[in-house]
């Protein structure tokens, strides 16, 4: 099983390296880290990441895996981005994301139709890609798998091997990287954070999340 990771300049770490961290674990599973060229991937806080797979190499992936990040931005009107992500999913088995990640399956037509989920401050944005928006941690319809933000990019991959390589499998990957969260604050959700710190937080990125409003507008009616 090949599962294909796209990989783009300002993505987030997490997006990419918890998920990572569960299909390495997979038997017999070759994660590939996919990019337009072999340069080094600058991630949105600045670490570098090595993909092995320039667009043009890539074999047909198994399982296709999308990140998100503020660099999502910069990729919805990349044709051949989306193009190589279309090509991608028409061969895949599994055409799955996380976070801002969604925005991009959208933009490249993938998820009209389909259920899906992202980060809380763009789920309004999934209607205007075609998508159902499901306020979820994981969402699956189908053969699309999404993810809300950033963390739970660990979780979907965790769904993922469970429907690749079984439930029994998934629970062990769990157990030995030990992933049982408990944080320290009840404040990783809108649903259960100060309402006054949510605002704060929207308030914070509503200018970057207007202009993702706008081009994703812009798009639709194109």
């Amino acid at each position: 099983m090949i599962i294909g990771m796209v990989l783009f300049p300002r993505l987030t770490l997490l997006d990419v390296a918890g998920p990572y961290e569960v299909f390495a674990r997979i038997p017999d599973a070759r994660v590939r880290l996919a990019a337009s060229s072999l340069d080094p991937i600058r991630t949105d806080q600045g670490m570098e990441i090595l993909p092995d797979t320039p667009f043009d190499e890539a074999p047909q992936f198994d399982v296709l895996f999308v990140p998100g990040g503020p660099g999502q931005y910069y990729r919805m009107e990349d044709a051949s981005f989306l193009d190589f992500l279309r090509k991608q999913a028409a061969g895949a088995k599994w055409v799955t994301s996380v976070c801002t990640g969604a925005l991009l399956l959208g933009a490249a037509g993938l998820l009209r139709g389909y259920k899906a989920t992202t980060h809380w401050m763009s789920m309004d944005l999934l209607e205007l890609v075609g998508a159902k928006p499901i306020s979820e941690r994981v969402v699956v319809d189908r053969n699309r798998i999404t993810g809300a933000g950033v963390t739970a990019g660990i979780d979907v991959a965790l769904v993922i091997a469970a429907r690749t390589a079984g439930e029994d499998l998934a629970r062990e990957i769990q157990l030995n990287i030990e992933y049982d969260p408990h944080p320290p604050f009840r404040s990783g959700s809108p649903r259960t954070a100060d309402p006054k710190l949510v605002e704060r937080v929207a308030e914070s990125r509503r200018g970057f999340q207007d202009k993702r409003r706008e081009q994703i507008k812009k798009l639709h009616h194109a």
